[in-house]
């Protein structure tokens, strides 16, 4: 699994993932907030599945 989320993209994926869950734990936006679990962990394993299928990279070159 090699990583493909880098930089300000890993950063706002946290963001929102977090934000999204606390959302929905004080009820502002139901159950749907859960939703931001994906974001959470593709920003903190910084590897995102949908990325890898359609040849996206954020990551910056390793020379």
């Amino acid at each position: 699994m090699t990583s493909n989320v880098g930089g300000i993209d890993k950063v706002l994926r946290i963001t929102v993932g977090i934000l999204l869950i606390v959302l929905a734990l004080t009820g502002t936006i139901g159950a749907w907030g859960w939703i931001g679990v994906m974001p959470l962990a593709t920003g903190l394993f910084n590897f995102c599945p949908a990325y890898k299928l359609l040849g996206v990279n954020t990551c910056k070159l390793k020379k």
